[in-house]
């Protein structure tokens, strides 16, 4: 009699999860915070957008993240914000989530599923296959790399055209804070991708911007964040910073800007950003 009951209790049980299968009902997955931009597009792309319930400002794409909560800039973010969300994961990169702050989310219990990222076109298709795996969804990885790889190709089909032009990236939060990016950075990779070279070499990372070094590398375009520009109050700001005007870039007034996260990203959207950046420098 036990045994009769146990089994039609199981029937009942199995016939709710078909019910509820097929009328669309999951079960929640974790509540996940994101601390970078590129995660947070892979993991929209791999169908976890909706167990995101917090990123950091530089999540933007797609457009639905921006209406996510925010914890502040990955690289300042502190642990209450993130603790208040109460999220069963906080995911970023290894270089941008301080230690620090590690202690502190594995302490209030957070499981941190944290990568590492690497600024060429290999890096990016190891990355998505990562994040993939690393939330359940391995399958779903090989679509977006199919995408990246053909947007890529048609990508390197425009920077093959004409002269390697020299390209100046400014990093620029007004007229106070310009800097230059140097060697190994992410932006210089995306500048050689899309069949341009850097204007200035001999260090890494970045430093400040000096009028005698940009007249010295004399660029043939200067390139800029979207916001680094508006920051500087548009092209006409631009030209008021000394020295400018005294390269081939000011003089020709080849100015290219790109949102930043779509020209650093280095996420599923690296084709669409080369083959753009290949064609405004053309």
């Amino acid at each position: 009699m036990k045994i009769n009951r146990l089994i039609v209790a199981l029937g009942l049980i199995v016939t709710a999860l078909t019910f509820s299968a097929k009328a669309g009902n999951k079960v929640a997955g974790p509540k996940i915070v994101s601390l970078n931009g590129t995660i947070s597009e892979i993991l929209a792309g791999i169908g976890q957008e909706a167990n995101v319930i917090g990123t950091d400002i530089t999540s933007n794409y797609p457009e639905s993240m921006k209406r996510k909560p925010k914890v502040g800039h990955n690289r300042t973010i502190t642990a209450e914000g993130i603790i208040a969300l109460q999220p069963d994961i906080v995911t970023g990169l290894n270089s941008e989530v301080k230690p620090e702050l590690q202690v502190q989310l594995k302490s209030a219990g957070i499981k941190l599923v944290l990568f590492n990222q690497e600024f060429t076109a290999d890096g990016t298709r190891k990355l998505i296959k990562e994040v993939a795996a690393a939330f359940g969804a391995p399958a779903k990885a090989t679509p977006i790399v199919n995408k990246l790889n053909a947007d890529l190709a048609a990508a390197a089909q425009l920077a093959k055209t004409g002269a390697k032009p020299k390209v100046l990236f400014i990093y620029a939060r007004g007229t106070g804070t310009m800097m230059v990016g140097g060697e190994g950075t992410s932006v210089e990779q995306i500048i050689e991708l899309a069949g341009g070279q850097n204007a200035v070499k001999g260090f890494t990372d970045y430093k400040p911007l000096t009028p005698e070094a940009l007249v010295a590398a004399d660029p043939d375009a200067i390139l800029l964040f979207s916001s680094g520009m508006e920051s500087l109050g548009g092209v006409s700001g631009l030209q008021q910073v000394q020295g400018i005007n005294q390269t081939k870039a000011g003089k020709n007034k080849k100015f290219v800007t790109m949102e930043g996260e779509l020209l650093t990203g280095f996420g599923p959207r690296l084709g669409q950003a080369v083959a753009t950046l290949s064609q405004k420098l053309r």
